[in-house]
């Protein structure tokens, strides 16, 4: 089959966005890149304490990395938790469509053992968007190119892009050191909330919200409760990458 239709044929493209129900008692719990880290993040739950009406979402990346993929997968269904599509699911994914193992590295190979029908299921579900029009709001787990409008922006751009270059292109910084970040750039309406760009903390711009606080390199696992606009974090129990 030819690689482009095949692409269109991945579930992540029949669910491209969500736009999220305006209930105004709900409260909305987004959760950075937990990585594996079941630990942390039943630490941050238990923080966060959600309602029967809250919603809890991902910004994508459960997976890999730390010590418990499937943990975490399993808790997120349990939650009946929304997820966005990260770039390590992208992966995963990738290979569970064409069992091509060229998109595997060590550690996916070791998550990819352990996950079960439900689970790649639940992955399949993932979409790369979720819009709350009522506050404007995206979430968002990589970016996205601050050139062209967000909603025609594909998997490959939006699960991972961090800098782009002078041509406003998405770039490694090796290849382009004059190269900015994506959020530097953001001028669309829409406020982004969005993770896998590690920081120490979170980063906050006049029109996005970076919330990936790098749990699994021994940092803080981080959640974004709306419509309050508070942060809520949890330390990392250990390093689990070193």
């Amino acid at each position: 089959m030819n690689p482009a239709i095949k692409s269109r044929l991945f579930p992540y493209h029949q669910v491209r966005a969500l736009q999220s129900s305006d209930n105004p008692d709900r409260r909305w719990i987004i959760i950075g890149d937990v990585h594996g880290c079941i630990r942390e993040l039943e630490d941050l739950l238990h923080k966060v304490n959600p309602g029967k009406k809250d919603r809890v979402l991902f910004l994508g990346d459960l997976v890999n990395r730390g010590p418990h993929s499937r943990k975490v997968v399993r808790l997120a269904r349990g939650l009946e938790a929304l997820s966005l599509m990260g770039n390590h699911e992208l992966r995963l994914l990738q290979y569970r469509y064409s069992q091509d193992s060229a998109h595997l590295n060590a550690n996916d190979r070791k998550t990819v053992e352990t996950l079960e029908e439900e689970d790649w299921a639940y992955l399949s579900s993932m979409a790369l968007t979720l819009h709350w029009p009522r506050n404007n709001c995206l979430f968002v787990h990589g970016g996205f190119l601050p050139a062209i409008p967000w909603q025609e922006q594909d998997a490959s751009i939006v699960t991972r892009v961090r800098n782009i270059c002078h041509d406003g292109m998405p770039c490694k910084q090796k290849d382009c050191p004059s190269g900015t970040f994506w959020a530097d750039n953001w001028d669309q309406k829409p406020f982004v909330v969005y993770g896998h760009s590690p920081q120490p903390s979170v980063v906050p711009k006049a029109r996005s919200l970076g919330i990936d606080t790098g749990c699994v390199w021994g940092g803080k696992l981080t959640a974004y409760i709306l419509p309050e606009k508070r942060l809520i974090q949890v330390d990392a129990r250990k390093k689990y990458i070193p």
